[in-house]
């Protein structure tokens, strides 16, 4: 049921991911997927379903607030476009494949994926270990498997790709900030790839009454997206003031937590 309290909510979760986004450089998914699911438990949408639903939502929403990202370091000159273009027809192809997989799989199996790819994400951003570089980056072939491969995890945990893709570039001897602009271009044409392929599979449960398309809640969309655009700024300006590293072990002990939350629930 959408209501004045479940708005406010879905604000007050946006603009979290903003500043979030904004100081850590990520979709903020980790967070909008576990808080997202436990909202629709606790408003009687289907046990079935919720993680689907809640993927897609945040999916949607990463597809809005990616655009910014990249613009921000296409104007820095960050990107590298030659490898843009090698892994994001991989990735389109992967992401889009395993919507269909994620839609056919009960919710609680996917929150315990979820939860176990967090705990991964959530132990490299409390340690920081950095990749160690080889010399030749991969060819043609590698850039598209690779891609097909961050593509389609992503979709499985909603997520921009960045905590698979930056690593795999910097390991190719891709310079940290370029491969950081690389990941947030290949975002979009993620983000937009797996909307639409949850949208294909969710088409059934499509009703204006429910403000739904496919399995991405509409209001949900609009409030996360718009006030997380509107705060990410924030975000950009706290990331050269305030102690980072430590913020990030906050934050991987947050998502840990929430993700680990959300799958209790769904037993």
């Amino acid at each position: 049921m959408l209501d004045i309290q479940s708005i406010m909510i879905f604000i007050i979760l946006g603009s979290f991911v903003g500043v979030i986004a904004g100081l850590f450089g990520i979709g903020g998914g980790g967070v909008i997927v576990p808080v997202l699911t436990m909202f629709f438990m606790s408003n009687g949408f289907e046990t079935r379903d919720v993680v689907q639903i809640s993927l897609a939502t945040s999916m949607a929403i990463i597809s809005i607030t990616s655009i910014s990202s990249f613009r921000a370091q296409h104007k820095r000159k960050s990107v590298r476009w030659d490898l843009f273009a090698l892994m994001a027809p991989g990735v389109i192809v992967g992401t889009f494949t395993f919507t269909f997989l994620a839609s056919n799989v009960e919710s609680f199996y996917l929150s315990v994926f979820f939860s176990l790819f967090m705990l991964y994400a959530a132990l490299k951003m409390f340690f920081g270990k950095k990749p160690q570089k080889q010399a030749t980056e991969v060819g043609k072939k590698g850039q598209f498997f690779a891609g097909f491969g961050i593509g389609g995890l992503s979709a499985l945990v909603s997520i921009g790709g960045g905590i698979l893709s930056v690593p795999y570039l910097s390991k190719q001897g891709v310079d940290m900030k370029k491969a950081i602009g690389t990941s947030s271009a290949i975002g979009f044409p993620l983000a937009v790839s797996g909307t639409l392929g949850y949208i294909v599979n969710g088409w059934s449960y499509t009703y204006a009454e429910n403000f739904m398309i496919g399995y991405v809640y509409i209001p949900a969309f609009i409030c996360i997206a718009i006030a997380s655009y509107a705060t990410a700024p924030i975000g950009v300006s706290l990331s050269h003031k305030l102690p980072i590293n430590t913020l990030r072990k906050v934050f991987a002990v947050l998502t840990l937590s929430l993700s680990i939350k959300m799958m209790i629930g769904l037993i």
